[in-house]
């Protein structure tokens, strides 16, 4: 299948459609700061409730007259613009394929050759997330304003975050061996050099900040980060990016002797700290990006590049701790004892935390609502700088393709480091409301991501999808639903390859992630909640229909309070998070007739910990057989704090071969 890198065949359409776009753009941008100005935000009503002189009202008094009159001149050319638009696009193309130009940071062909090494299997690490990047003046209907500044900021945070170094803490500790809760508080650095301050729990896995200054513990693909880092650092069989650090707690539960500093925050070691990455005159005028000094989500501080990832393990092999502590300088903070959610379901395999970062060495990323077309372009140059093969402009416009006229894409972007064999696009043909203007459907790709000693090729599948939003419309979501299954279906027989000419390829995994506006906790999502999917595919926060595991969060955030001293950085969103009297001020829960409405201060005993609505989904069905497909963790993200209005879920997948390759 050959993948469109361009939305028209040829050259003379896609200039006939730039003109086409000149023509309407001036209304377009002129129609969207004219509402804009009369939806503000909940930070621009606190600003101007400080305003003793109404300048702001005077302001919208004088702009308005202008833009009515701007408006109403640019519609004969937008009129004209629209009418050579609009049959353009039954010959535009659902998707635009982008792969990166500059052959020193692609990687992707350099990722295949790991399989090999890997020998008994490899981890694949998937993202997504609802960036609600609409135009800046349906945007403010979610609460969230500043389109572009916003899509270059989500760019940045989301490669800087994937491309630090994955620094695995292991910690020895025959004295406690228990194990400890799912909730996973941020970690507070010590303020005293007693030795009480030194005590590690074992069983306690925390999302924690840490400064990074290594020997290049593998490559990475980010550009701020790729000037910092070199040396001769090996990751493990099968782990890229992988720094170890063993502390031993063989002296009654406390740290080894041999990294006193690090315990205070003070590790000693030659070389220049870790720079700051650049800065944004624009972004620093909307509060969504305002950062504090020391902010892990914040691009101009140090712990933008720290690693959140610390693993606990009893009795592993031992390590030379003195070699590596040499090849690093990090602050560690002290894991601060806090009460925690016991794990009620001790049969749990894999990892779960509440974290600051999106994952290191993120592989693949699936991103809903980035329906504004310059927005998109901005996130893709940032995304760029870590993910070599993106797909965006997902979707179709005007009556092509669908029954009703479109106005905007799907509103999808798949972002992947491994290279994109296939890809097919569908829209749901059965949108209501206002769902029913975008062009909303399932993207569906095939990637690959490596070879047997036989030159087998080893691929995965991947959709992303977001269904209808309208509340009450179980019936449309549940029909989506089934064309989804069926779409996938098509997709993969059309795609799959077994011919002499074309060895046969091996599944390694099938990956479903999206926005699918229900919740399985609701009383009024039980259609959703039963569907046949879940049948085929494994939701890893999910016990059963209508109840998720303790450990779960909502993924959907009370839009009035995303500007909150409390939430507005990621440190302080995680913390809140992690406790159930913050998860009720700020996330929506399920909807029930015997609560109002009002998220905060409610004390109501609520079902769940709020509406989760995005997904991570995997099955092992059609996968090859003799691999074995577990998930290793589970992340739910704060890294875009103040940015959007939806939690980024991660969920990292171990392709497990045996001990010998097919």
């Amino acid at each position: 299948m050959v993948l469109y890198t361009s939305p028209f065949p040829n050259s003379f359409l896609s200039v006939l459609h730039s003109f086409s776009w000149g023509l309407i753009f001036p209304c377009y941008w002129l129609a969207d700061r004219l509402v804009a100005s009369f939806v503000p935000t909940t930070y621009e009503k606190r600003q101007r409730a400080d305003d003793p002189c109404y300048f702001h009202a005077l302001c919208i008094i004088i702009t308005t007259p202008i833009y009515l009159a701007l408006l109403v001149a640019s519609l004969p050319f937008a009129l004209i613009g629209f009418l050579l638009w609009s049959p353009l696009q039954s010959a535009r193309r659902p998707y635009i394929y982008s792969r990166l130009e500059d052959k020193n940071h692609a990687s992707g062909a350099t990722l295949l050759t790991e399989w090999k090494a890997a020998g008994n299997g490899k981890s694949f690490c998937f993202g997504s997330a609802n960036v609600c990047l609409l135009p800046d003046s349906l945007a403010r209907f979610n609460n969230v304003f500043n389109t572009q500044a916003r899509a270059k900021e989500i760019g940045r945070r989301i490669r800087n975050g994937a491309s630090r170094p994955q620094i695995k803490i292991y910690i020895d500790s025959p004295t406690n061996t228990s194990i400890s809760a799912a909730s996973f508080s941020s970690l507070v650095s010590p303020q005293g050099g007693d030795s009480t301050n030194r005590t590690v729990n074992a069983g306690i896995k925390r999302t924690t900040s840490m400064e990074y200054k290594g020997d290049n513990c593998g490559s990475n693909n980010s550009e701020d980060s790729r000037e910092d880092k070199s040396g001769a650092g090996e990751p493990n069989e099968g782990e890229e990016n992988t720094c170890i650090v063993r502390i031993n707690g063989e002296d009654n539960g406390h740290m080894s002797d041999t990294e006193p500093d690090t315990v205070n925050g003070q590790a000693h070691a030659s070389g220049p700290a870790e720079p700051s990455l650049e800065g944004d005159t624009e972004i620093s005028k909307t509060p969504n990006h305002k950062q504090k000094e020391g902010d892990s989500g914040s691009l101009d501080s140090y712990s933008a590049s720290r690693e959140s990832l610390v693993k606990v393990r009893v009795g592993d092999g031992t390590v030379d701790q003195s070699t590596v502590n040499n090849k690093l300088l990090y602050k560690a903070s002290i894991m601060k004892k806090t009460s925690v959610r016991k794990k009620k379901h001790t049969d749990e395999t894999f990892d779960h935390e509440i974290s600051a970062f999106f994952p290191a060495n993120l592989d693949f990323l699936c991103l809903q609502e980035v329906f504004d077309k310059r927005a998109a372009e901005k996130l893709k140059e940032q995304l760029h700088h870590y993910f070599e093969y993106i797909v965006y402009d997902v979707g179709v416009y005007s009556c092509h393709g669908c029954c009703s006229f479109k106005f905007v894409n799907s509103g999808l972007l798949f972002a992947s480091r491994y290279p994109v064999m296939d890809a097919a696009y569908h829209c749901y043909p059965n949108g209501r409301g206002m769902d029913s203007l975008a062009s909303k459907g399932a993207l569906f790709l095939k990637v690959q991501v490596g070879s047997t000693p036989q030159d087998q090729r080893i691929v995965g599948y991947i959709s992303c999808t977001h269904l209808q939003a309208i509340a009450g419309d179980t019936t449309v979501r549940c029909e989506q639903l089934d064309m989804l299954q069926d779409w996938l279906s098509e997709f993969r027989k059309s795609t799959s390859s077994s011919s002499t000419a074309n060895p046969e390829e091996l599944v390694a995994f099938d990956v479903m992630c999206g926005d699918l506006n229900f919740d399985n906790c609701s009383s009024e999502d039980k259609l959703e909640q039963q569907h046949s999917l879940f049948t085929h595919y494994k939701d890893p926060c999910r016990i059963g229909p209508g109840e998720d595991k303790p450990w779960a969060i909502g993924t959907l955030l009370d839009p009035e309070g995303l500007y909150d001293e409390e939430v507005c950085t990621p440190d302080n969103l995680q913390k809140v998070l992690e406790s159930e009297e913050g998860r009720k001020g700020y996330l929506v829960y399920p909807t029930s007739k015997n609560h109002s409405s009002s998220q905060k201060g409610r004390k109501a005993s609520l079902k769940g910990n709020g509406r989760r609505i995005d997904y991570m989904l995997y099955t092992e069905e059609g996968l090859y057989l003799e691999w074995k497909v577990e998930v290793e963790e589970f992340s739910f993200i704060t890294q875009l704090a103040g940015l959007t209005d939806h939690l980024p879920v991660a969920m990292r997948l171990m392709v497990s071969t045996g001990e010998d390759d097919p």
